[in-house]
């Protein structure tokens, strides 16, 4: 009973003091009218919403290649005995590469050419022979069939002269192969071959290869299910080459920017895709013969495009959205479109306007209405971005 009295006293003195408009907790007197404690704000990068030309672009892995690439062989056989050219740099087309030893090859041009001398001497004598008999054959001092006889010779001599021309046209060309001589502007390779050795059109190897890297090609593969639009865009306005950019591997830097000439008359059934070819003029030979690079075609360009970073994008149960701050800087999730996400931009086709702020990071802290504080991105809290992104905390 006097347990029950202390109670009752007790509870007599809380709604007491409460009537007051304070009460006691822990020992401590709270104010019972006081607002409850401020939710603090959540600090996020921003940015604006750009506006602009937009370029489609379908990106694929590219291999570059050798406008043209010749494997310099000999055609006859002997000792090299000069390399007239600098491994590495540019030799223009027709330039002495590699001189085999000419001697052999000389002489018999040079008994090629007295043979000919002598048919022609005979040729000469038989026709002034024939040319003696025709009349006297006439006139009954020399039989018919000397002068037949006389004509034979004549064609006799004039077979040799052909013959002796064809062996020096033929010594003269192995003459003429003998000098070695680039076929095309490109740049020499490493030398294969020293001064002194012997070679033969035999050899597999060759001599040493040039390339020609101005124009430079470039083949690279899409999904065959791009063909249809890479079509469509081919055959819109006439015909009109499509633009194709080469970008390093890593896909940082441009490396250089050509044409789409060539697409391949079949799709790989293996991997189901199209390969395609592009040259580039590659006067300052940013691109190089076995290089892989990216390769990106723009099929066309959507004027007054609406761009945010890739970043900004957000996925969600619903689809895409971004995090809007509207002037009250409270946060606003904003369902969007989008149309592509290239070069770490991401093209917004509907659900934002220009200008508007949209958070580039610190998402994963933000609720629907929560108030935010812009800062710069190197205030955001990783931690905090992480731990909310672990836990699954969406709008």
């Amino acid at each position: 009973m006097l347990k029950m009295r202390h109670s009752l006293s007790g509870l007599a003195v809380v709604l007491g003091l409460a009537g007051c408009g304070w009460y006691v907790v822990g020992g401590q007197k709270v104010d019972a009218a006081s607002p409850p404690a401020p939710v603090s704000a959540t600090p996020v990068a921003v940015t604006q919403v750009a506006q602009g030309n937009v370029p489609v672009e379908l990106s694929g892995l590219g291999h570059v290649q050798a406008f043209n690439q010749v494997t310099i062989k000999p055609q006859v056989s002997g000792q090299i005995t000069q390399i007239d050219y600098e491994q590495g740099h540019v030799v223009q087309k027709g330039q002495l590469l590699v001189q085999i030893d000419p001697r052999p090859f000389q002489a018999k041009v040079n008994q090629d050419q007295a043979n000919l001398a002598r048919d022609l001497a005979h040729l000469a004598n038989a026709r002034t022979n024939l040319n003696r008999d025709q009349p006297l054959a006439r006139s009954g001092f020399v039989s018919a069939q000397q002068a037949d006889t006389q004509q034979s010779m004549v064609a006799q001599e004039l077979a040799a002269v052909a013959a002796d021309k064809a062996v020096l046209e033929q010594d003269q060309l192995s003459l003429d192969y003998a000098s070695i001589k680039s076929p095309i502007t490109g740049v020499a390779g490493l030398r294969l071959v020293d001064i002194g050795n012997v070679v033969q059109p035999s050899d597999p190897q060759g001599l040493v290869t040039v390339t020609q890297v101005t124009p430079i090609a470039m083949l690279f593969t899409l999904p065959q299910a791009e063909l249809p639009d890479v079509q469509s865009a081919m055959n819109h306005d006439g015909g009109r080459q499509l633009t194709v950019e080469a970008w390093s591997d890593d896909g940082t830097r441009k490396l250089a920017t050509g044409c789409l000439t060539v697409i391949n008359n079949t799709v790989d059934a293996a991997s189901g895709t199209i390969t395609l070819r592009a040259v580039f003029t590659n006067q300052d030979e940013m691109l190089w013969p076995g290089e892989f690079v990216q390769a990106r075609l723009i099929v066309k360009t959507i004027p007054n495009g609406l761009t945010v970073p890739a970043a900004v994008i957000q996925r969600g149960p619903n689809g895409a959205y971004v995090w809007v701050v509207p002037h009250d800087d409270k946060a606003k999730a904003q369902p969007v479109t989008v149309g592509q996400l290239v070069n770490g931009q991401a093209l917004v086709t509907s659900g934002l306007a220009k200008g508007e702020t949209v958070v580039t990071d610190g998402q994963y802290g933000l609720t629907p209405g929560a108030p935010v504080m812009i800062t710069s991105n190197d205030a955001v809290n990783p931690l905090q971005n992480a731990q909310t992104q672990m836990l699954g905390i969406q709008p």
